[in-house]
């Protein structure tokens, strides 16, 4: 039986008029008046705290580990190495067949970022298990390290992953993904002008205001409750599963108001581990990062590199755009090779260009491993591609809006990645833009539609 709302002619009304209205959000009241509750508001008789021995090295080959003296430290209950993990090796996407796993829990033989996660220590307040956690003595042998793309990519780059021969993610298509639309050497024959600019970003922090955590509370008969702030419920659940050999029946998840995540508390971090040392000490146990470890060890939104080369007629059509994007993967893949692939569908922008070739790579660095923010994948492409186009206006001497009106696509124009264009409003938007900030356009372009070229 299918069912299907009925509109009245009043209440489509009443959907219209909500846009551009103020309203009150539903969760406001709570957080003001400190009625709102946060995972770490729980507390729980004989919780233990969980804190993590890290790499102080970008790159380093793993000697031995002698936890001896921390675990003699006074309220310490359990030590965890790699050897305590039952599926020690994962990666968050091998869910939707994105692989292969290239990480590890906790690291056994080598470390790649600054800040990778070793060991394990469980104790019965956060100062024992700090202090504890000091006394671990990992042996390394460090290795040279690589945090450029490009230089990544290079023949003599050190190996910063060995599941990802050549610093290069493998997709089914090779080592990079592809987008080709058009003849792209004709393009730029024809062209007027060429224009070839390279563009660049940083990592960015989310730097949420409640920093990444979970409390696991035992709830016995091997079932366990994890209260904790991910973003990502189901793949945090499916993920724990995997890592901990444990059927999903016996993991209960609850998550609720999240702190602020904006795309960085996607990761599967903290939650397998705590779990495993509910599970292997019987208590509950706390595990939540310190603003420092927040900033320093949670996944900030990759470094992008973005080569834009483009050709363009006096009279103001795009006719080729040619693309070389780099996804800065950091350590591990984790979201990133997704992010690629994202930009290579984003790349030619909300623009109808008949010649169009994009290679998309993401690339392995010795950095800590990137993940997800804001559209990541597509924000930083689209500072590449705006900024381009206003210096392709300014190339040919054309108002940079009305450039734009030239080039939107419109429903029934073909994508580079062959989808026919549908629902378009670019050009009212841009109507719209120019009408509420005062920058005048020429009439022809005020008369333009989406719905049709011949507008």
């Amino acid at each position: 039986m299918e069912l299907r709302k009925t509109y009245f002619a009043d209440e489509r009304d009443d959907n219209l008029n909500e846009i551009g209205q103020p309203r009150p959000r539903s969760d406001a009241p709570g957080h003001v008046t400190g009625k709102t509750s946060y995972f770490a508001d729980r507390t729980f008789p004989g919780l233990l705290h969980l804190k993590v021995v890290r790499s102080p090295h970008h790159h380093a080959n793993i000697r031995s580990i002698d936890t001896s003296e921390a675990e003699k430290h006074p309220g310490v209950i359990r030590v965890l190495t790699a050897k305590d993990v039952p599926h020690n090796l994962y990666t968050i996407l091998i869910l939707i067949q994105v692989g292969p796993e290239d990480e590890t829990v906790l690291a056994d033989r080598k470390v790649s970022w600054k800040g990778e996660a070793v060991v394990a220590v469980v104790a019965t307040s956060e100062r024992a298990a700090q202090e504890a956690a000091a006394k671990v003595k990992v042996d390394y042998e460090v290795l040279p390290a690589v945090f450029d793309v490009l230089e990544a990519l290079k023949p003599e780059a050190p190996q910063v992953n060995a599941h990802h021969p050549g610093n290069y993610y493998h997709y089914d298509s090779g080592d990079h993904r592809k987008v080709r639309f058009g003849d792209i050497e004709a393009g730029f024959a024809m062209a007027d002008h060429i224009l070839e600019q390279t563009y660049s970003s940083s990592p960015i922090e989310q730097a949420p205001t409640e920093t990444t955590g979970c409390i696991v509370e035992p709830e016995g008969n091997d079932r366990f409750t994890c209260y904790t702030n991910t973003q990502a419920m189901f793949f945090t659940l499916d993920n724990t599963s995997i890592i901990l050999q444990m059927p999903g029946h016996k993991l209960h998840m609850v998550g609720g108001t999240v702190g602020g995540g904006f795309g960085g508390k996607v990761d599967v971090i903290v939650e397998p581990i705590a779990i495993l040392a509910a599970k292997l000490t019987g208590r509950p146990v706390s595990f939540i990062y310190s603003r420092e470890e927040e900033m320093q060890i949670s996944s900030p939104r990759a470094a992008e590199t973005i080569i834009l080369k483009d050709g363009v007629m006096n009279d103001g059509r795009l006719v080729a755009r040619q693309v070389t994007g780099y996804t800065d993967a950091g350590a591990y893949s984790r979201h990133s090779p997704y992010g690629a692939q994202k930009g290579a569908a984003h790349y030619p922008g909300p623009y109808t260009v008949p010649n169009v070739w994009i290679d998309t790579y993401c690339v392995y660095t010795n950095r800590t491993p990137s993940s997800a923010m804001r559209g990541f994948g597509v924000t930083i492409a689209d500072f590449a591609l705006e900024v381009q186009m206003d210096k392709l206006a300014r190339l040919i001497g054309m108002d940079p809006l009305e450039f734009r009106f030239i080039n939107a696509y419109r429903d029934g124009d073909m994508k580079a990645h062959r989808q026919p264009t549908e629902g378009a409003a670019l050009i009212e938007c841009m109507q719209e833009a120019s009408r509420v900030s005062g920058w005048p356009v020429a009439q022809k372009y005020l008369d333009m539609s989406s719905r049709s070229r011949e507008a």
